[in-house]
């Protein structure tokens, strides 16, 4: 069967779902904050992956590097990495939390 309209839609949905399970699988996780963020920050890179399914990836980066979404997409991205970085290397429990609500306040400016 060929890769289609409908096979693609498919995907970019059971790539959405994952990065749902992802981001929200982290709260059965209460006590392992510098866990629930890498979890969290997985969760949101396959988010943003999974539109690429639909309109590929070139399109997908001139999108979230539209002028008037620039910074708020560097922002972002910079957050992502960064807690991923931290949250591995340091295992620091306030420093993750704190980088969480950051994400997802650049989250909410990107949105």
């Amino acid at each position: 069967m060929p890769f289609g309209f409908f096979s693609s839609e498919y995907s970019d949905q059971g790539l959405m779902d994952d990065g749902k399970i992802c981001c929200g699988l982290p709260i059965i996780r209460c006590g392992n904050v510098p866990g629930f963020a890498i979890l969290y920050s997985i969760g949101n890179v396959i988010s943003i992956l999974s539109l690429t399914f639909i309109i590929g990836l070139k399109k997908q980066f001139s999108t979230m590097f539209a002028p008037v979404r620039f910074w708020a997409t560097v922002v972002y991205l910079s957050l992502l990495v960064l807690t991923l970085i931290l949250s591995i290397t340091i295992h620091k429990f306030f420093l993750s939390l704190i980088l969480v609500i950051i994400q997802f306040g650049a989250l909410v400016w990107y949105s």
